[in-house]
Order: structure tokens, then sequence, then C-alpha cells
């Protein structure tokens, strides 16, 4: 990755998806095909046994073998062709028997992803504990809620966060409903020289992977790609809105919260810049950008494409590191922030309450354009009266039931 990924994505992410994870995969994918296979009596048990021993990813030399790929279109051809050197003897003939590149390739990266969606779903579990603690310590804490930019009525800090669990929750379940298929099929999905055992073999090679057995090889049927692509960008979107919530709201003239020590300026020291929320929005559109990659590839040529299949390893490599680059930025962030509610009561305008004094105490818009709210209530209310009806703590409506109810679901899910 480049410097720049290293900015946005956590190095564990960074690793999990790298070339080398690649790498491993690969070779995994290899050693479990040939276990199958032997399970199956395809291949002798010694010769399965070689091939897994020689599919040790310090072995191999994956720059080396990135540069040979560029001649057959994918790197499993000088994988094969490295790991049958390493294997050697009679057993070097069934390494990679009867599979084709795209089967490794296809489980491998359903490997990369499920490794990743592990530690993604660990900074999307941050995100949202942080988001139930402000729900529930900022639970009753007045501010204005803001439409298109400007104030619109009451609400509560509580509720914002309580919004934002929400949405994290439903964005993780949506990657913990994704369960990664292993890829077996063949040149076109027949399996022809397994014979009559080719199904066998994929069901055993599935279970040695610990990954799904589909219904059929999926090749050109790039559903499961595709839909993985969409809960990333899912997810990372629903961060980046967390992010630039908080940015918004340490904005210097709103000043409602105030972001983590770190984002200092190089050139204006009285800045405290909301890194973590640039950061998780940039990555959001790059994962939006990479997840159309994945979705356009549902159009693909026949039993194998042209193209599409291959424009898919590095959008899903950076989706998936993006992703988890978000999360953890916007964990942080959230681990980090400091919540002025005095702020939040001082900023509101007692305009907010204009709703209020059409629905409650059936004033007419006509009375209130142009008009200091005060002003129009002070000709029908006074004293006591007056100060109940321009308290925003008094036309919160169901905010503090919705923020109990974000938290139940969380706990729920």
């Amino acid at each position: 990755m480049t410097i720049f990924a290293a900015i946005a994505v956590p190095a564990e992410l960074r690793e999990a998806t790298s070339g080398q994870a690649w790498l491993e995969a690969m070779l995994e994918a290899e050693a479990a095909l040939a276990r199958a296979e032997a399970q199956a009596g395809l291949i002798p048990a010694e010769a399965a046994e070689a091939i897994a021993a020689g599919c040790r990813a310090e072995s191999f030399a994956l720059a080396e073998i990135a540069e040979q790929g560029r001649a057959t279109g994918t790197p499993v051809g000088p994988l094969v062709a490295s790991l049958r050197k390493a294997v050697g003897g009679e057993a070097a003939k069934y390494v990679h028997w009867g599979a084709t590149s795209q089967d490794i390739l296809d489980t491998a990266s359903m490997l990369v992803a499920r490794h990743a969606l592990g530690l993604i779903a660990a900074e999307l579990d941050r995100v949202a504990a942080a988001c139930a603690r402000h729900a529930r310590e900022q639970r009753d804490t007045t501010m204005a809620a803001r439409t298109l930019l400007q104030q619109a009525v009451p609400t509560t800090f509580g509720l914002k966060a309580a919004g934002w669990l929400v949405a994290v929750v439903d964005a993780r379940s949506g990657l913990r409903r994704f369960e990664p298929p292993a890829e077996l099929g063949g040149a076109a999905g027949t399996l022809a020289p397994l014979g009559e055992r080719g199904a066998e073999v994929g069901a055993l090679f599935a279970k040695e992977l610990g990954l799904v057995e589909p219904p059929l090889p999926w090749q050109s049927n790039r559903v499961p790609v595709a839909e993985l692509g969409t809960a990333l960008a899912v997810a990372a979107g629903v961060t980046a809105k967390i992010g630039l919530d908080v940015a918004l709201l340490a904005q210097t003239e709103v000043a409602e919260v105030r972001v983590p020590e770190g984002g200092s300026s190089s050139t204006m020291p009285q800045k405290r810049n909301p890194v973590g929320s640039a950061l998780a929005v940039a990555a959001a559109r790059m994962v939006a950008a990479d997840a159309s990659v994945l979705t356009s590839g549902l159009v693909q040529e026949h039993e194998r494409a042209l193209g599409g299949w291959h424009a898919e390893w590095d959008a899903l490599s950076r989706a998936l590191a993006l992703t988890g680059g978000a999360a953890a930025s916007v964990a942080d962030l959230l681990e980090g922030i400091e919540v002025d509610a005095e702020r939040m009561r001082a900023n509101l305008d007692e305009a907010v309450l204009s709703e209020r004094a059409v629905f409650e105490l059936g004033l007419e818009r006509r009375e209130l354009e142009g008009r200091p709210l005060r002003e129009a209530l002070g000709e029908r209310l006074s004293g006591d009266e007056l100060e109940a009806a321009l308290d925003p703590a008094g036309y919160l409506g169901s905010a503090g039931a919705f923020v109990d109810r974000a938290l139940a679901y969380a706990e729920e899910a």
C-alpha cells in the first residue's frame, strides 16, 4: 500500500489485505484442494501431504510471482509453477489438480475477506460502544436539531448518538450476514477433470477452509462479491456520517463538542482539526467507488469474465481496508470527544420553538413570520407560562424513549 493508505488504515488491516495476505490465502486454497481430493480418493494421500507441506508462504517470492503474472493475467499461474517446483517428485503433478486460476483467486478473496471482516467488526463494535455511551450519558442533554444545516427544533445529543448507534448496528449486522463461499468449478464450472466426484470435492474443499459450500460454482455469478462490496460501502458511509456530524459540531462557531488532541495545523497553532472525521469521509468516498467496481462486475460474459473479474481484486482489498480504517478513525474520535452541554443549550435559538407555538399554542404562521418568538408569545402568555413555553427541554417529544429504544435494540443485536 502507499504512504497515503498507511495514514487511513491501521497496520493490522493493511496486513490483512496486503499482497502477502493474498499469497497466503492462495496457498491455503491449494493445500485445501489437495487434501479434499485425497479424501475423495482422487489423488494419493502422500501427494496431498507433500503439497500441503510445500504451501509455506515464506518459500515464495511475492514480487517475482506478481511480475510473472503479467503474462497470464493472474498470479496463480506462476504461483502454481513455483509450488510444483517446491513440491517436486511424483506429487508435483497433483498440484492444482482439476482447478483453474479463478477457483484459487476467488477462494483466496473470501479467505482474505473473512479475516478482514473480523477486524472491521471489532472496530464497528468500538464505534457502537462509544455511541451507546454518549446516548446513555447525554440522554437528556438538550441541543438544536439541524435540518438543511439550519436550527429546526430542540433535540438531545443522546438522541443524535442513538441515531448513530442504530445505523452502526444495522451496518455491522449487514456485514455479519455475509457468509464467504468457497469457489471450485474448474475451467468452466463443470469440474470435468474430477469426473463424478467434483461436487464431493467441492464440499470437502469448502469444509477444509471453513467456508460456505455454494450450490454451484460462481465464476461468473458475482453476487457474493457485489453483496460484500455493498455492505462495506454501507458500513463506511455510516461511520463517515458520524465523523461529519462531529466535525460540524466541532466548528469554531458552533463548538458543541471538542475533538481529541492531535489534529494540529502545520501553520496555525490555535487549530484542533477533526482528523478522524476527515479520514472517515475520505475513506467512505473511496469505498463507494470500489463498491461500484464490485457491483459492476455482476455483468459478465458467459462462463468467465473478460476483465470484470480482474477489476475486483484491488477494489475488494481497498474496500475492506478502508472500511476498517473509517471505523477505526471514528471509534478513536468518539472515544475522545468532549461534549459541551452548556454550549449546546446556549446555542439554541428561541426560534426553534416556533413549531411548538403552532402545534401546542395555536399560533398561525403569519403571526410568527418576521417577529421574535418571545414577542409573539408575549401577546398570549406571561411570567412562568411564557418561560415554560420557551423552554426547549419541554418540547422534546419522544426523544428520551427513542434513546432507550435504541440502546435496547443495540443490546439485542
